[in-house]
């Protein structure tokens, strides 16, 4: 029975996440457009309205006049008041007031909004009778041609044409931004689903891959996604450089200690049937030989793994002292030298700067040093040199042991290619060196040394002008 975690959230699609903030970002842009037009509509209406109330008011107060006994008479035009209640099913109310306390016509109860004397038409909302009003009043005066008598014209209307028409643009550009929302996530579901195919076929690609294909990817993809094909490809690279590694390492090793293990059983089988101690010491005695031959294959094997990892990574961009270098790993060896009877000696100029990684030179030094040390024989010299030639700085290692005849150095490169004349070994030191150097823009060489006796083996890197810091 398979347990499924529910309770674990999946991750958002790219499309659906888009399609939300693209939502919720026009949601809030549209009530924020909406409060505007709420607005505007209201001003927009209510400006109408006022103009409507403004000239009822006006052509009210064009036909006030005086009577025989200076009263302020006035005869309510129709067209006045069809002009406000043609509008909408609204009320419309007004009134006349002629001096201060007196009521010429109209509803005495309506507010009044206080208009000044040959001003403009001065605009209120009241409440009148329990409905909300908008009342413009206008004050004028009627003259007998000797005195003037003030009156006040006022006009009220209820607010149902200007409630609708403000509803009626609030509902229309709400109307329009909710088309223009889904519209909007329509086009990004589409463009979003279009957008993604190259990183579908890029997914269709690696899927169909075999696990063993681990060449660089080609799909084309949008510019946005390039560095993320780039990664890949790097990281595919570096895989690739790790298993070739793993593969050579398992490969070379299967191959390379099958001898020396079958020989130690065998001198194990020897010493065990042995009739006597001397020939079971002479059976352990070769065994452990092939036990430290075995060694010595293993960590050349190791170092050769090493290498080959490393050779999937960036150029080094770190500066090294390789006369310092050269003269401690130099100074470490000497020890090892004496008591082999070898007269093992440095000569440097320096500082010289190369741009290498530490641990992979010193470990190619290192093995030059005991390559050296193995196959010369007692009684023989052995110098590391760092000197400077024709802007390349030089590392040397030069024997007077028996050397490698010419006709064989080339093939003496190879991996696992033994010298005739050097005596026993793994047939991967110079090989190994070979590959470290070349990992640094270096060469390597073999020549005769001095006199034509012995072998110069010399590396040459590019060199640094100054130390990074």
């Amino acid at each position: 029975m398979i347990f499924r975690n529910r309770s674990a959230r999946q991750p958002i699609s790219l499309r659906r996440r888009l399609l939300i903030w693209l939502l919720v970002a026009t949601a809030v842009l549209g009530i924020g457009a909406l409060v505007d037009t709420w607005r505007e509509a209201v001003r927009m209406a209510t400006s109408l309205s006022d103009r409507v109330l403004a000239g009822s008011a006006l052509v009210i107060a064009e036909r006030a006049s005086l009577d025989d006994d200076s009263r302020i008479t006035i005869e309510i035009p129709y067209g006045a008041i069809e002009m406000l209640s043609s509008t909408a099913q609204d009320r419309v109310f007004y009134r006349v007031d002629g001096p201060p306390g007196q009521l010429v016509t109209g509803y005495d109860d309506l507010p009044v909004a206080k208009a000044v004397q040959g001003g403009g038409t001065v605009f209120a909302d009241q409440m009148f009778r329990g409905v909300p009003v908008r009342i413009a009043s206008v004050a004028r005066a009627a003259s007998t041609g000797i005195d003037e008598v003030p009156f006040v014209v006022t006009v009220a209307e209820t607010t149902n044409a200007r409630e609708e028409l403000t509803r009626a643009i609030l509902m229309r550009s709400a109307l329009r931004l909710t088309l223009m929302i889904f519209g909007a996530a329509a086009i990004v579901w589409l463009a979003v689903t279009v957008s993604l195919r190259p990183l579908y076929r890029l997914g269709d690609a690696i899927a169909e891959r075999s696990p063993n294909d681990l060449s660089p990817l080609e799909s084309r993809v949008p510019q946005e996604v390039r560095s993320l094909v780039d990664t890949i490809n790097i990281f595919m690279l570096r895989l690739k450089s790790t298993l070739d590694g793993l593969r050579n390492f398992t490969g070379n090793a299967g191959h390379q200690l099958r001898t020396p293990l079958a020989v130690i059983r065998t001198q194990l089988t020897l010493a065990a049937r042995a009739a006597d101690l001397t020939e079971a010491q002479a059976s352990a005695q070769k065994g452990d030989a092939a036990v430290a031959h075995a060694e010595r294959v293993l960590a050349q094997l190791l170092l050769l793994a090493k290498v080959d990892a490393a050779s999937g990574h960036g150029p080094v961009s770190a500066s090294l002292d390789l006369t310092a270098l050269a003269r401690d790993l130099t100074a470490d060896n000497i020890p090892m030298a004496a008591e082999a009877g070898i007269d093992l000696g440095f000569a440097g100029e320096g500082p010289l700067l190369i741009r290498a990684e530490p641990l992979l030179i010193g470990e190619a030094l290192s093995n030059l040093i005991s390559n050296a040390l193995l196959h010369t024989g007692r009684g023989t010299m052995v110098t590391v040199r760092v000197l400077q030639r024709d802007g390349k700085v030089l590392l040397e290692v030069e024997d007077d042991g028996p050397g490698i005849p010419t006709a064989l150095r080339e093939a003496a490169l190879n991996r696992f290619a033994r010298g005739e004349t050097r005596g026993p070994g793994t047939g991967l030191g110079l090989p190994v060196v070979e590959e470290i150097a070349s990992l640094f823009g270096a060469s390597l060489s073999l020549a005769s040394g001095e006199n034509g006796r012995g072998l110069l083996v010399r590396i040459a890197f590019p060199q640094v002008a100054h130390l990074a810091t």
